[in-house]
């Protein structure tokens, strides 16, 4: 699994705001942009950087394009860090230090 590009995309407060955004559910491009103050270029650069990432879906409706969370990369995300947690042999060698 390559998540270089998701937690670099993570990485930016923005980008995690849009995402915040995005939990009550699909909202164009400019409805993202009204939360923000920037240029429209900005937001799409960022939603760019989302959507790269997989964090994001895009879907043109008429003259807009709407952006969703694509949660199956949310998921892959947390079953992975769960790992970590179910990883007994860890668990044993961190508390042996």
């Amino acid at each position: 699994m390559g998540f270089q590009k998701t937690f670099k995309a993570l990485s930016d407060s923005t980008r995690r705001e849009i995402l915040n955004l995005l939990k009550k559910g699909a909202l164009s491009a400019g409805d993202i942009g009204k939360h923000f103050d920037m240029t429209g270029a900005t937001i799409s650069h960022h939603l760019s950087i989302l959507k790269d990432a997989g964090l994001v879906t895009d879907e043109k409706q008429g003259k807009y394009i709407y952006y969703e969370l694509n949660l199956s990369v949310f998921e892959e995300i947390i079953n992975w860090f769960q790992e970590f947690k179910e990883d007994k042999s860890y668990d044993k060698h961190s508390k042996e230090k």
